[in-house]
């Protein structure tokens, strides 16, 4: 799979680690920062990671920063994106599962990073189930007044 990766400041620990799991596992990674722990604004990233999942550059996309809120609010902003917060698999699972997610996001400072390849792997190793979930989630995208 072609899987792209972002991060602030405050995940970029995390975000290697992940890059090299993703990677031993035979991915394809699209690292795009930033390199070092320099404070950055994590929109910034958030907004360069949806773009290349919108675009279909990658397939997936792998969202981190403290807490892992900000940066998944920034990738839905796009609305060709489905980020999902998550902290165990179960969830990460359930993400692509109900909500075909497209991006999973996870907080560098509340997240392990034993914990953060086991909700990578039920993220990546699980299919959307479409049938009752194919209309809300075409909703997400296309939202209606």
């Amino acid at each position: 799979m072609r899987i792209a990766i972002a991060s602030d400041h405050a995940a970029v620990d995390l975000k290697a680690t992940l890059r090299e799991y993703l990677i031993n596992l035979g991915h394809e990674v699209a690292d795009l920062g930033p390199e070092t722990a320099d404070r950055v604004d994590y929109p910034d990233y958030g907004y360069k990671l949806a773009s290349v999942v919108a675009d279909g550059t990658a397939e997936y996309g792998v969202a981190l920063c403290g807490s892992g809120i900000g940066i998944s609010i920034a990738v839905n902003r796009d609305p060709a994106c489905r980020c999902a917060l998550v902290s165990e698999p179960l969830s990460a699972a359930l993400a692509r599962e109900h909500n075909n997610a497209n991006v999973i996001a996870m907080g560098a400072r509340l997240t392990g990073e034993d914990m953060a390849k086991a909700c990578l792997d039920a993220f990546l190793s699980t299919e959307f189930g479409g049938g009752r979930h194919a209309g809300r989630v075409e909703k997400l995208s296309n939202p209606t007044s």
